[in-house]
């Protein structure tokens, strides 16, 4: 067979590591990679030769190596990616991992493990841009629909107790600190690494049903928000497959909330930034139908919004206004206790961004400068990348109104706001705003706002 070689052609060591771990030789694996190539129509005749051409690190065309990583699932009864084995997948197609829902809970726990593991090796074919939302309402259609899972426990090699979901839990909030604090340009990656090397390993441990619950919804959450960094950093294509398996982490714990919260707050925010707003809003309405009313008032608002945001979008004024009110009433209510860590966040200022997006998609600058000035009150000195958020939304509103002096002096207060955060979106929005500027003619305004440093 034509082989194609590796652009360095460095040994492939990571193919050598998964075959020693499955115990298979290379006359074995030939074998294997044409048995599994005969039986998807390839006429494969590769032998012990070949596969020492692959260790040195030529790599077969097409869709050979799909199915060298096949033969290798097969013999270790374990999700085996193309990128795992060091190889790339066929020109054109995008890596696999972590974009399903599984419904089997062992290969859902194979699955997130795979693109934690795929991702602390870079491999760079998850990244990049976004893929099509319809993997993210496929995923929402299977969590709407899938049973409960059976009890989630594992006999694996070492124990895990309520220690070790209590060190999760912690190291999820300082990262949360620090993401809000710094960006997910100097936060992402720490975390990449802390699901590869520590909460994979818990994952496969010996837990009993209380336990497993709660280590499924501790990572969920944790999962979650390495998808939000994700989106940060400007990685869409990413944020999708972190999504996804935090959506069905929090099947497997059996947190529907929190499933909604990954749809509505999580997932939503990619299909508004690929510009999908009927995604948008049935993922808002997905969240609210796939909780049947049994969270929170914040949550319940938080639904509400992200179908008044895709509503926006659409130019659906009527439908987002009814949206944006059932929002605020829910967050009227009274308290009915403590709220989760995730939801705290979903208060009389977020309700009031959330507003004030809507009016700047429905074009309509006066409204949207209202609600974003009443977004700023009372922000967290700690949280300076939604401050400037909140900041360059208000500009925005601003210059559409003829505002220029007072659009340039809020669009500075975000620049000296941001600081040393790594923020693609804030990037991102900055940069739209000079672009306007330069559009009306304000070069020499538009001078004065440097870009911040691109989050990677």
């Amino acid at each position: 067979m034509v082989e194609r070689s590796r652009t360095s052609r460095e040994a492939n060591e990571r193919l050598r590591a998964v075959m020693e771990e499955a115990g298979c030789s290379s006359t074995g694996l030939a074998r294997r990679v044409n048995l599994c190539g005969a039986e998807h129509g390839l006429d494969l005749r590769y032998d012990k030769t070949s596969v020492a051409r692959w260790l040195r690190g030529q790599q077969p065309r097409g869709r050979v190596p799909a199915v060298i990583a096949m033969a290798l699932e097969r013999k270790l009864g374990r999700l085996v990616t193309v990128e795992e084995i060091g190889m790339k997948p066929a020109p054109g197609s995008a890596s696999a991992v972590g974009l399903r829902f599984e419904p089997d809970l062992l290969d859902a726990l194979q699955q997130a493990c795979a693109l934690w593991r795929s991702d602390a090796n870079h491999v760079e074919s998850l990244s990049g841009t976004g893929l099509a939302t319809s993997v993210l309402v496929q995923a929402s259609r299977d969590w709407l629909i899938s049973d409960l899972d059976p009890a989630p426990t594992n006999q694996g090699p070492h124990a895990v107790g309520s220690g070790d979901v209590e060190a999760i839990r912690a190291t999820t909030s300082a990262f949360a600190d620090l993401d809000h604090r710094f960006g997910g340009g100097h936060t992402r990656q720490v975390t990449v690494l802390y699901l590869h090397t520590v909460v994979a390993g818990l994952l496969m441990g010996a837990y009993d049903e209380p336990t497993g619950r709660q280590l499924l919804s501790a990572v969920a959450r944790l999962s979650e928000l390495a998808g939000y960094m994700a989106v940060d950093s400007g990685l869409l294509g990413l944020a999708q497959r972190y999504y996804i398996q935090a959506l069905r982490l929090a099947q497997a714990a059996g947190d529907r909330g929190f499933g909604g919260y990954v749809l509505a707050g999580g997932m939503s925010q990619v299909a508004l930034a690929m510009g999908n707003p009927r995604e948008t809003v049935q993922l808002g309405r997905v969240a609210r139908e796939g909780t049947g009313g049994h969270v929170t008032a914040p949550a319940r608002a938080l639904f509400h919004l992200t179908e008044a945001r895709g509503y926006a979008l659409l130019g659906d004024q009527p439908a987002c206004e009814h949206a944006a009110g059932e929002a605020r009433k829910a967050l009227k209510e009274q308290a009915s206790g403590e709220e989760p860590d995730w939801a705290v966040h979903i208060d009389r200022g977020y309700l009031a961004e959330q507003l004030a997006r809507c009016y700047h998609d429905l074009n309509q600058p006066a409204a949207a400068l209202r609600w974003a000035e009443e977004s700023l009150r009372g922000i967290s000195p700690q949280r300076p990348r939604r401050r400037a958020l909140r900041l360059l939304l208000t500009a925005s509103a601003h210059l559409r109104l003829g505002h220029v002096e007072e659009s340039c002096a809020t669009a500075l207060e975000a620049v000296d706001a941001l600081g040393r955060t790594r923020s693609a979106r804030c990037s991102s929005e900055l940069a739209d705003f000079r672009d306007r500027l330069e559009a009306l003619g304000l070069r020499a305004e538009a001078r004065l706002l440097p870009v911040p440093e691109q989050a990677g």
